[in-house]
């Protein structure tokens, strides 16, 4: 064995989780195995979702006033990240469109196999979708408005219950859903980790864990956890716990974003979306500042137009480009040192990028969370004919602000830090190729990490 292959591996096992196996616990494990999970959380979710898409429907046309809306937006969409740093994809199990899928699938499924095109490009789909759905937002204001953000629902609804119809398992979930996309982003970040037991594995020749037993069906994500590296599509659901019959199964915490420092089969299409989430946060961002009335007049007089479509779009698709742009410039730079092409250093280190994402999606909907979060209670209550008013303010501004500098400056230091680890495990850690294309990449996750906190020094409008 080269020095070099023997240095990865130790390299490897000295990263890898060595945190205590949860399931150790008698009754965290016998909960795990019981019947009770995770319907004990699908079912209270399912309900609270069937009512909110109700207010949505058939609740006030003010967004100010729905509670759906403030539910949605406000409340669950910020929180969303940070269920994922702490708990992986749980979010995933319990997320009523999966629980419709399975329904659906248990009555009137076909379970065909997933179709060749949604395996091979399914990712690239849900890249569309998301950078589809997040223009739409701010086209036809879905989340200002509770009839849009509604039909957004019913439309992945009717999504969900023809894949869980005709498809096997969760294909939905798996290759199509732009939640579960993020999802599988995130959570490589994540603190949570399953893993199977190689010795056990070993012995095993059932593969129960994928295909199922009697005690639960086999894993809805299409997963083997015999040979899985990463806990992308794996949402805790307890299926390969209960199926098991060594007891192979682990979960474990871990520290946040080992598992990217580790990237075996790096794909182009995963570090696209890593870095299109960048140039989403900026638009985000851009659209709800005071700057944004300036920066929109001046793009009607230089396009020749007053329609907010052509506008918006521009300013779009330059949000979109501009990381894009940088990361393949950065690319191309660092290829001088290690010898990559810019596609392959695209693809293995637009992982790195992953923490920044996350911290500037949680700092950037900590504002809505904290500077509107009364609203959700001013709404609820009004479904009891109560009228409160005030502000909707959790925090102060400055406050609000601080924490978000925080968040940036951790999930910068993160991302630098995942870049340096990629470098030294691709290219040694004492080369002058992992020195220099670490360098590189730190300088421009500093400079997005800096963009960031001049964004969010910038006042920011409510939606609420």
């Amino acid at each position: 064995m080269s020095e070099k292959k023997k240095t990865k591996i130790d390299e490897e096992k000295a990263y890898s989780s060595d945190d205590k196996n949860l399931l150790d616990n008698k009754k965290f494990a016998s909960f795990m195995k019981s019947k009770w999970y995770p319907g004990v959380f699908q079912w209270p979710v399912a309900i609270v979702f069937a009512f909110i898409v109700y207010q949505l429907l058939f609740g006030s046309t003010s967004a100010h006033d729905n509670f759906g809306t403030a539910a949605t937006w406000v409340l669950w969409w910020p929180l969303l990240p940070i269920i994922i740093l702490l708990l992986g994809r749980f979010w995933c199990t319990i997320c009523p469109f999966g629980t419709l899928n399975d329904l659906v699938q248990k009555f009137v499924g076909n379970n065909h196999p997933v179709p060749k095109f949604l395996k091979k490009y399914g990712i690239w789909i849900i890249d569309a979708i998301f950078i589809l759905i997040t223009w739409s937002d701010h086209i036809f204001g879905v989340v200002e408005s509770p009839r849009g953000s509604g039909n957004l629902l019913l439309l992945i609804t009717l999504g969900v219950i023809a894949s869980g119809a005709i498809f096997e398992r969760r294909t939905w979930c798996r290759y199509v859903c732009f939640l579960g996309g993020l999802s599988a982003n995130y959570t490589r970040a994540g603190m949570m980790e399953l893993r199977a037991t190689p010795e056990k594995c070993a012995k095993c020749n059932v593969a129960a864990c994928y295909k199922g037993s009697n005690k639960a069906a086999g894993c809805p994500m299409f997963e083997f956890p015999r040979i899985m590296d990463t806990n992308a599509e794996c949402n805790f659901c307890g299926n390969c716990v209960k199926s098991c019959p060594n007891n192979s199964i682990k979960i474990s915490r871990r520290v946040p974003t080992r598992e990217l420092w580790f990237i075996r089969k790096p794909k182009l299409e995963e570090s696209f979306l890593a870095i299109v989430i960048m140039g989403i946060v900026f638009v985000q961002n851009i659209t709800m500042l005071n700057i944004w009335e300036p920066i929109l007049n001046w793009l009607e007089k230089a396009a020749g137009t007053d329609s907010y479509y052509v506008t918006f779009t521009i300013t779009f698709a330059i949000a979109m480009l501009i990381p894009i742009v940088m990361l393949a410039t950065t690319g191309l730079i660092a290829k001088k040192f290690n010898g990559d092409s810019v596609k392959q250093n695209f693809a293995k280190f637009g992982y790195a990028i992953i923490p920044l994402d996350m911290a500037a999606h949680i700092a950037h909907n900590l504002f809505h969370l904290l500077a509107e979060g009364k609203s959700i209670l001013y709404a609820f209550v009004g479904l009891f004919g109560i009228e409160m008013q005030g502000s909707t303010a959790i925090l102060d501004t400055p406050t609000i602000q601080t924490l978000q500098y925080i968040l940036i400056v951790l999930g910068t230091i993160g991302s630098i830090y995942t870049a340096y680890r990629l470098a030294k495990n691709n290219y040694g850690g004492k080369s002058s190729k992992s020195l220099g294309t670490s360098i590189v990449y730190g300088i421009l996750i500093l400079i997005l990490g800096i963009i960031n906190i001049i964004l969010f020094m910038l006042p920011m409008a409510m939606r609420m």
